[in-house]
């Protein structure tokens, strides 16, 4: 009985019929090298387009490559013109009362806000890659500059150097923006999670929100410290000097927000009157101050905003001590949160409208624009969300609304500055707060919370950390966890040599920090091939004699899918298809048709990793592709399930192994005529 009649084999037959582990063919070292060079830093393959080019060609294709306006420029039309002519004017009317607003934030001259609406969106509007970002200030990032360099320099006892500190932290922030494009190590912003950022921007909203108090009480003296414990001692420890007047009538217009930011989300057709409502609220405002001399009654208002273009300020660079310090730590800080908020949102339209950006383009343009903008007295500005959705909405086609934006900021620069003299401060509170409720995410967070409670946790972190700390040390809890160790007296009879030990021994923390982070960062992808006579699916690289599966491309990715890897990932899938397509279409073999998963080896996933699968499965549609999951884990399984992902893809194709997906997937594609339809004929491919 059992197996008492089973013969086993011996182990030579086992060795014959079994497929032995094969040692990968040895490369020489300097292919090698490329090829590891190239897997970490060019996942996107950006040189690929100039593959068997001329040399004129070549360099238009690398004039193309940092101007994207010479490859859309000649082919834009009156059509795209009008479209973009009135998306430009309805974010100009959001971006001039906001651009005021943000500047009073970061404690900087109102005229500041107008200044940084003008020169950068025409440097974006040539160098970035993003259809529908709108470039302008934004509030974490006016807020961080406050809170930065209110440390160091009163704003109010000397505004002149807290204005050059300013200028010079900017241009620090986009040399560090522009240096992170150049050198293709963009995917330092990815360690800034989906949970660090919705925690991140929902404390420094309320934070944001809780300072306006100071406007619209119409306190004169305020606390410098951003946590909620000074912030709200400092309101009522001043009950006795709040003014009814400004309390009513912030009260009054940030109604008014509410209301029309409520109608608009009801009736998106009517976007327009969530954009104009705070332009609106500052000629109101004006107009009633104006009428009713409320300045001389408890209401404070802007005052003159000199007439004129932007003055130049490369000159007013601080680059002596002690200050250079406070400014190079305040951009590097301030230049990856406006990268991270304006790389996301310039990702997130353009999933919408079925088109790539290149995240190291981006950088490389809103660094550029950051570096020229603080040579004339602009200070820094990314994609705010906000303006970027009204763009969107209002219909843009390219980023010639940004032109259009700037053209109409810069008649009011030479105009209409004037009209703005008797804006009452408490308008712009209002504007503020009812930008800054729209950043705090709850059901982001509720989400997280179903999905992966680690991320909630870490959200949460963040969001604690902002609050009842600062902005920095809330960052600095979500994405930073270190060891407070003792600097021990190695050599207690000379302090220099002790001072070498410890920087030698914090130089190799940091090259291991570092390259552990390129592992996690960069994980292995590769091809699988079938072993003839089997079942079994293996790597290509390591096993050349595999067979390929016509129709079919079977990838392998070999690391749990986090949000340090998710961009990348999202980056070196598309590249395998390319090369697939590219290779497929050479030989006139069978045209690509499914694209398997073999999940086999990701232990779990977060949410920024499944966000990364919902946009891989977007890509695969519109190129006509099927997207397939085999032997995912129960851990993601779980995640997939909780997020809705199962639903999108359909329970029928995930397969438990390799095997049964190309099985399934031949028999689809021998009985079954293969989906043609492709979404990315859109209107804009033709022009």
């Amino acid at each position: 009985m059992g197996n008492a009649d089973y013969l086993y084999p011996s182990t030579n037959e086992y060795r014959q019929c079994a497929h032995p582990v094969a040692v990968p063919p040895p490369q020489p070292f300097f292919k090698s090298f490329k090829n590891s060079l190239k897997e970490t830093f060019f996942p996107d393959d950006p040189l690929r387009q100039f593959k068997n080019k001329t040399p004129s060609r070549k360099f238009f294709l690398g004039l193309q490559y940092f101007l994207p306006i010479l490859e859309w420029g000649p082919r834009y039309t009156f059509q795209f013109l009008k479209s973009d002519l009135i998306s430009g004017i309805t974010i100009a009317s959001l971006a001039i009362p906001q651009g005021i607003s943000y500047a009073k934030l970061a404690n900087l001259p109102p005229i500041l806000g107008l200044y940084s609406s003008f020169i950068p969106p025409l440097i974006y509007a040539m160098m970035g890659s993003s259809r529908d970002l709108a470039v302008g200030t934004v509030a974490v990032a006016s807020l961080l500059i406050g809170s930065m360099l209110g440390d160091e320099v009163n704003a109010t006892e000397n505004p002149t150097l807290y204005l050059h500190l300013a200028f010079t932290a900017t241009f620090f922030a986009g040399l560090l923006q522009a240096s992170l494009g150049l050198l293709r190590v963009g995917f330092i912003v990815d360690f800034l999670s989906h949970a660090t950022i919705v925690g991140f921007m929902g404390g420094a909203a309320t934070v944001v929100i809780l300072q306006q108090l100071k406007g619209i009480l119409g306190l004169q003296h305020f606390t410098q410290s951003t946590d909620i414990i000074s912030v709200l001692r400092s309101v009522f420890s001043q009950i006795h000097e709040w003014r009814w007047e400004s309390g009513v009538l912030g009260a009054v217009f940030l109604f008014f927000l509410l209301l029309s930011r409520y109608f608009s989300k009801r009736r998106p057709k009517f976007f327009w009157i969530s954009a104009m409502a705070p332009l609106t609220t500052v000629i109101l405002g004006s107009l009633l101050v104006y009428l009713t001399h409320a300045e001389k009654h408890g209401v404070d208002v802007i005052g003159n905003l000199k007439k004129g273009l932007n003055p130049p300020s490369f000159g007013d660079f601080v680059f002596t001590s002690p200050y250079l310090t406070t400014a190079v730590k305040t951009g590097m800080i301030t230049g990856i949160i406006a990268l991270a908020e304006g790389i996301a949102v310039g990702r997130s339209f353009a999933m919408f409208k079925h088109y790539n950006i290149d995240g190291n383009k981006e950088m490389v343009a809103i660094g550029t624009m950051n570096i020229v903008g603080s040579c004339f007295s602009c200070y820094l500005t990314t994609g705010p969300f906000s303006r970027s959705a009204v763009n969107f909405n209002a219909g843009c086609k390219t980023a010639m609304s940004n032109v259009v934006m700037a053209i109409a900021v810069m008649f009011t620069l030479l105009f209409l500055t004037p009209l703005f003299h008797y804006t009452p401060l408490v308008v712009l509170s209002a504007i503020i707060i009812s930008a800054m409720l729209g950043l705090i995410d709850y059901e982001a967070a509720i989400h997280l919370w179903k999905v992966d409670k680690f991320d909630f946790v870490v959200c949460m972190g963040a969001y604690t950390g902002v609050v009842f700390a600062s902005v920095e040390v809330g960052l600095v809890i979500a994405v930073y966890i270190y060891e407070n160790t003792n600097e021990m007296n190695l050599f207690p009879s000379s302090k220099q040599q002790n001072s070498v030990i410890i920087l030698w021994c914090k130089m190799q923390v940091a090259i291991s920090v570092l390259r552990l982070l390129l592992f996690v960062a960069r994980p292995r992808t590769f091809v699988l091939g079938n072993l003839r006579n089997s079942t079994i699916y293996r790597s290509v690289e390591q096993y050349p004699t595999t067979n390929d599966v016509p129709g079919i491309l079977i990838l392998q990715i070999d690391a749990p899918i986090y949000f340090a890897n998710s961009s990348y990932l999202r980056e070196r899938i598309s590249r395998w298809i390319d090369e697939e397509e590219d290779k497929l279409k050479s030989t006139g073999e069978t045209s690509l048709q499914y694209v398997i998963f073999n999940m086999s080896a990701v232990g779990n996933i977060d949410t920024s990793g499944i966000s990364m699968l919902e946009e891989v499965k977007k890509i695969t549609d519109r190129r006509g592709l099927k997207l397939v999951l085999a032997n995912p884990g129960a851990e993601v399984m779980k995640k997939l399930n909780k997020s809705k992902f199962i639903e999108t893809i359909g329970k029928e194709w995930i397969y438990l192994t390799v095997g049964e997906a190309v099985e399934a997937c031949n028999y689809k594609l021998h009985t079954c005529k293969p989906d043609t339809t492709n979404e990315d004929s859109q209107p804009w491919n033709n022009v």
